[in-house]
């Protein structure tokens, strides 16, 4: 085989193996009969040495519904700005016939899986974000804040606690008169990430639309504040006019302004570089 030859042969093989490994599912958790798995969409830069942060990303759909789908454009512009992301499938309702704590433990077995696998997927264990929508916001908070709801089968030892979190209209309150209290009841004492909020909470952006009916201003508002009071970074975006699920895919333009901020978010982190700049699409 001539030397020319061998290189194309070379990056033909490369092209190809990142791009079936971008579309590989991992299986991470087992239940039963029932398998758990996360989509891994890996870092353009795989080939590097150097780890790379993760971005983990959990669907919403109220605990009772929902596909990592949602977060696919996501997680395929990240990964080409150098993040390894993970869409996280989880426990729900219409399809397990669960409730929201077994959601809950999918999701904290699901960041240890990551950590335990850290050396495999070449990501760097100190930058690891949770990301989530609605009752997926829920789940990317509460890795960081709730104690309970721990798989039996899991590692204990292992942090479940990201470093830090990309929020989009989460449902972050539980308690009488929040989102999920009906399923929830006295148990959002120790559910509801409101209600949970400690020194070392990792830095959080949160959007949220103006006329969301299902999370109020003024509950993203309370947040910011007691993050402040326990010294960890909050900062919340709104969006006038909008309503919940403004974030997605197919509300394009929300779309790319959540996107583009969740970027300069993770930027001033120091978990990307300005460069390479990815279009948006």
């Amino acid at each position: 085989m001539k030397y020319s030859t061998l290189i194309i042969f070379v990056l033909i093989s490369m092209i190809s193996y990142s791009f079936s490994y971008s579309q590989e599912e991992i299986l991470y958790k087992q239940i039963d009969t029932t398998e758990l798995f996360m989509k891994v969409y890996p870092s353009a830069f795989i080939h590097k040495t150097d780890n790379h942060p993760a971005l983990v990303f959990f669907f919403g759909g109220g605990w009772t519904n929902g596909t990592v789908k949602q977060f696919e454009p996501h997680a395929k512009y990240f990964s080409q700005r150098g993040i390894t992301c993970f869409l996280v499938d989880y426990r729900v309702k219409n399809r397990q016939q669960t409730t929201p704590f077994e959601s809950l433990k999918d999701a904290k077995s699901a960041i240890r899986f990551i950590r335990e696998h850290a050396d495999e997927f070449k990501i760097d264990t100190s930058r690891i974000v949770a990301a989530g929508g609605s009752a997926g916001g829920h789940l990317a908070a509460a890795t960081a804040l709730i104690d309970d709801y721990n798989e039996d089968s899991d590692n204990l030892s292992t942090s479940t606690l990201p470093n830090a979190l990309l929020l989009f209209n989460p449902v972050i309150d539980n308690g009488p008169g929040g989102y999920g209290y009906e399923r929830i009841g006295d148990a959002y004492k120790s559910f509801s990430p409101l209600h949970n909020i400690r020194k070392g909470a990792p830095p959080t952006i949160l959007f949220l639309g103006t006329n969301d009916v299902l999370i109020p201003v003024e509950t993203a508002a309370y947040y910011r504040v007691v993050m402040e009071k326990v010294e960890s970074r909050c900062e919340v975006s709104l969006f006038e006019g909008q309503g919940h699920g403004f974030f997605n895919y197919t509300n394009f333009e929300y779309y790319k302004k959540t996107l583009s901020e969740s970027d300069e978010f993770l930027q001033t982190l120091g978990y990307l570089n300005a460069e390479p700049k990815i279009e948006i699409e």
